[in-house]
């Protein structure tokens, strides 16, 4: 539950992975010598538990991207942020073991590089990634995540990760001031275009000293509307060996995200985990008349149900009531939703998140905080 309430704290900051642990002291990188007006640099680390990589803290601070947030257009989904993050970190687990390497967000591509590199190419940008004047924004968004080797005060990168969001749509005007237009960009032109894109930035990131002999591993992001309410997925994965700066094979990822309940005449992606949330849904509604809304966000990897958040809107502020209904969500959990996947419910008013319900991974037991509570 620890972990959980700390992430609230910082969802603000959106540091995915500043999750619970002790602090320990490892005196990473640098050993310069010590005077009276330079302080050494030290550095720690945090146990994230659960099978989550051990992330490294600079003087006591997460240490952040330079590259964070910056998009190719105006048009960015903010939904997809945390799916965007959140997959490249389970597509590096397989590449890079939490036993043996630490995460630290991406040190190596600047601003001032990946801004050139998600504008168009021309004349005066050669560099960039996405192609001439009336042609799709293919790529919006890049990620880099770093992957740490060593002990003590001995680290040095051992990987390097990079998620390359695709759009799925690509909005655009013929004049400016003009009406906004639509444009499908489809799967296989999205993993063409991510392909090529991938090759580039993985030879131009050959070209830094430090990165010539690690693993180099893309993963291919397709991000969804920007008014959508779920978030992309991943559909490709490659990894680049040591030296060479080639991808010779692409992993197809399979996984699926759904909104509940389904809009119109869209069927659910599970049936039968449609019914367990609509049975969820009716009987708290049924106990408390006074909420607003009741939602699901439901992810699939390979077919099977992988996580299930659920978001509870209220319109009552009592002590007792929140309590209550708490109480009443949990049982009601129980009864109906999956036993054997991570489950989250946010229970929150409009303006404030009231309680937490949730279980953090298949066959853990669900943990319960009442905000200002007992």
């Amino acid at each position: 539950m620890k972990k959980y309430l700390q992430m609230f704290a910082l969802l603000g900051l959106g540091l995915s992975l500043t999750a619970c642990g002790n602090l320990k002291n490892s005196d990473l990188a640098n050993n310069a010598k010590t005077t009276q007006n330079t302080k050494t640099k030290s550095y720690q680390t945090t146990d994230t538990g659960n099978n989550g990589y051990t992330v490294l803290l600079k003087n006591g601070h997460y240490v952040t991207s330079p590259i964070a947030g910056l998009t190719a257009t105006d048009n960015d989904n903010s939904v997809d942020t945390r799916e965007l993050e959140r997959g490249l970190v389970q597509i590096s687990k397989a590449e890079y073991s939490t036993k043996s390497f630490y995460f630290q967000e991406g040190q190596y591509l600047s601003a001032a590089t990946v801004n050139k590199w998600l504008a168009r190419k021309s004349k005066t940008n050669p560099v960039g990634l996405n192609p001439k004047q009336y042609n799709p924004y293919y790529l919006e968004e890049i990620l880099e995540q770093d992957y740490l080797t060593g002990s003590g005060s001995n680290y040095h990168i051992g990987g390097i990760s990079i998620g390359l969001a695709l759009n799925s749509i690509d909005y655009y005007q013929k004049t400016s001031g003009g009406p906004e237009y639509q444009q499908q960009i489809t799967r296989a032109q999205q993993k063409q275009a991510g392909k090529q894109i991938a090759e580039q930035v993985v030879a131009r990131l050959r070209k830094k000293k430090s990165l010539k002999n690690i693993p180099i591993t893309v993963g291919l992001f397709s991000k969804e509307s920007k008014d959508s309410l779920v978030g992309g997925t991943y559909f490709l994965s490659g990894t680049a060996a040591a030296n060479s700066s080639k991808i010779a094979k692409w992993k197809t990822i399979s996984a699926q995200t759904e909104v509940l309940p389904t809009v119109g005449n869209k069927k659910a992606i599970n049936s039968n985990d449609a019914s367990s949330f609509s049975s969820f849904k009716e009987s708290i509604q049924n106990y408390f008349p006074n909420i607003s809304g009741v939602t699901a966000t439901l992810r699939y990897e390979n077919g099977k149900l992988a996580q299930e958040n659920i978001s509870i809107t209220t319109q009552f502020y009592g002590y007792e009531q929140v309590q209550s209904f708490t109480r009443l969500v949990l049982s009601t959990a129980k009864k109906y939703l999956a036993n054997n996947v991570p489950i989250e419910i946010k229970i929150g008013s409009v303006n404030d998140i009231q309680a937490l319900v949730a279980k953090e991974t298949a066959d853990s037991s669900y943990q319960v905080h009442v905000y200002g509570g007992e």
